[in-house]
């Protein structure tokens, strides 16, 4: 029973993983199994101590919160990355995306205005070839 505890020290009360020891009234009491915090009339949470002494449980709250949110913060970040590999492989195995098919479609328009282009100055040359009768 945790009750022999009380009154005595944090350290024997948490010997038995069972029991919760509330440091502001030095109770050794049984830890409530089916709350995962103590009720505020039982032990304050910054009083509450459960497996180790140092750890009250409103630290271990904020604690747990931030490493929570650190882990849900990576977590996003790790999708991104994710997300930014899958658009250069699509890019590699040949699937473009919209900005890259617009500009590879400009490549194409500009090579056949310079083929037109060469294909006018070509004619023109051979013209004035013939008019000077240098061909």
């Amino acid at each position: 029973d945790c009750r022999q505890y009380t009154n005595r020290s944090c350290e024997e009360c948490l010997k038995n993983v069972t029991c919760l020891w509330c440091a502001s009234s030095r109770r050794c009491m049984e830890y409530p199994v089916r709350r995962i915090l103590p009720p505020a009339d039982l032990c304050e949470l910054r009083s509450a101590r459960w497996g180790v002494c140092w750890v009250n449980f409103e630290a271990l709250i904020i604690a747990m919160s931030v490493v929570g949110g650190a882990l849900l913060i990576m977590l996003g970040v790790c999708c991104c990355c994710c997300c930014c590999k899958k658009k250069s492989k699509r890019q590699v195995l040949g699937r473009p995306d919209k900005d890259d098919e617009r500009a590879a479609r400009e490549r194409e328009k500009r090579r056949v205005r310079q083929e037109e282009r060469r294909a006018e100055m070509k004619s023109r040359h051979d013209e004035i070839r013939r008019k000077y009768g240098t061909v």
